[in-house]
């Protein structure tokens, strides 16, 4: 594996280092040891306490200074437009009252560094209602661990003769299931590159918390009532599957031929040829960050994610 912070992580879902990524997803059985984490309250009780804390003690502004300084760094959120910087503000700034950050190994977690974060983990839901109601998609968890750089997770693999394998795995980012996200902020702080390449382990990882409001994530997301139409909800997840099943399909024979017997590389992630939900979280990652190559790669996915992003048609 490659060099990183050992990091024991319990089953989540993450963004993996390179190497080949055609592979059987695996399973982890080890626990968290990294910085300490809170219990998570049921969602009904974070709900009334974000209630009561709002009546006393209004949600403190970001600051001119470092929100310029985040849209600077960001280009993805620069070209918002006024209002929705505007919006995108006010959602970060709640975000930041309802999570707490803590820094692995070391790491200080700066409010400059909490507010990229922040800024990133609200992006997908700039549409999807007032701040407070579009939080709920986040209700599961408070703690957000920052690793320096990589983090090197102890992963366990059940044969079908019963052996357990232990191997190391290197992760960017993982998001557990009502538990805590983890980044690097070794790639979160390596804007420019990771845009032109379509990544963002911060979108990556709060895309997969969106998928999992529906249970064990699979790709699709709880979906609206009347999704594109649709008339009931069976209608609306299969005009999801519709789109998302034969993109992944050549996605994954993209990657497969790219890897086995060196055909062109996609530009996607091929992290994404792992499984559904690994694919719907790097799709998303590139559809924020690099919306006109995304478009380009990908032209049948950009009005299902608009339709459940509820992003109104934009130039590229």
């Amino acid at each position: 594996p490659a060099p990183g912070n050992t990091a024991f992580v319990g089953h989540g879902l993450g963004t993996r280092g390179p190497g080949p990524h055609v592979a059987g997803v695996l399973n982890s059985g080890a626990c968290p040891r990294q910085a300490p984490i809170q219990p998570t309250m049921p969602p009904f009780l974070n709900r009334l306490w974000r209630s009561v804390r709002a009546t006393v003690a209004p949600v403190p502004d970001i600051s001119a200074e470092l929100w310029l300084q985040t849209l600077q760094r960001y280009p993805f959120l620069a070209r918002l437009s006024l209002p929705e910087q505007g919006k995108l503000r006010a959602l970060s700034a709640l975000f930041l009252d309802q999570k707490q950050f803590h820094g692995a190994h070391g790491l200080e977690v700066t409010d400059a560094m909490a507010i990229d974060i922040a800024a990133q983990a609200c992006l997908p839901l700039l549409h999807l209602g007032d701040a407070a109601k579009a939080l709920d998609w986040y209700d599961d968890f408070v703690t957000i661990v920052v690793h320096p750089g990589e983090a090197v997770a102890r992963r366990q693999m059940v044969d079908e003769a019963g052996v357990v394998h232990e191997h190391a795995q290197v992760l960017l980012g993982e998001a557990m299931e009502r538990g805590p996200v983890m980044l690097s902020w070794q790639h979160i702080a390596n804007a420019h590159e990771n845009t032109a390449r379509g990544h963002n382990v911060v979108v990556h990882e709060f895309v997969h918390k969106l998928d999992m409001r529906s249970g064990n994530a699979n790709g699709c997301p709880p979906l609206p009532a009347g999704f594109m139409g649709a008339r009931t909800g069976r209608g609306a997840y299969e005009a999801w599957w519709n789109a998302w099943e034969p993109a992944y399909q050549d996605f994954r024979e993209r990657v497969i031929l790219a890897e086995r017997f060196g055909a062109e590389k996609p530009w996607l992630d091929a992290y994404g040829a792992t499984s559904q939900s690994e694919f719907f979280a790097v799709a998303c990652e590139a559809y924020f960050v690099n919306r006109a190559r995304f478009a380009q790669e990908f032209a049948s996915l950009v009005p299902v994610l608009d339709a459940f992003f509820r992003r109104e048609a934009m130039a590229d």
